[in-house]
């Protein structure tokens, strides 16, 4: 079964790599450009998991992981927050709000897809 994986962040140029990426990792991809448009594609399309980033209009990737942990219907979504935001702080926050991993950018692909298939998989 291919897992289903949402992109949600706001930069062009970071949608279309990841998009490239994960496709080319044999996942289906799926976008959104705003803290609203995840949250409305979580609910309506249940990814395996979703790369989040934090910084997005609308909602930010803290309040959609955190209404994603509020509702039990996504209980079997996974959250990987990507974000410039690397102070522990930040990645505290990330954590305790429901996030399973936390990766800050820049990070190597490498690392990422290490990550997407450890977490899908059922790890951290």
């Amino acid at each position: 079964m291919t897992h289903k994986l949402l992109v949600a962040d706001d930069e062009p140029n970071i949608v279309i790599s990841l998009e490239y990426l994960m496709k080319r990792e044999g996942y289906e991809v799926l976008v959104a450009t705003d803290g609203h448009q995840a949250l409305e594609t979580i609910q309506r399309e249940k990814p395996a998991l979703v790369l989040l980033d934090v910084m997005m209009p609308g909602k930010t990737g803290f309040e959609v992981c955190q209404a994603v942990r509020a509702d039990p219907a996504l209980a079997n979504v996974r959250v990987l927050m990507l974000t410039a935001k690397g102070r522990d702080t930040d990645i505290s926050k990330g954590l305790a709000l429901g996030a399973n991993a936390y990766m800050i950018k820049p990070f190597s692909t490498r690392e990422l897809v290490e990550k997407v298939a450890e977490l899908l998989e059922g790890g951290a």
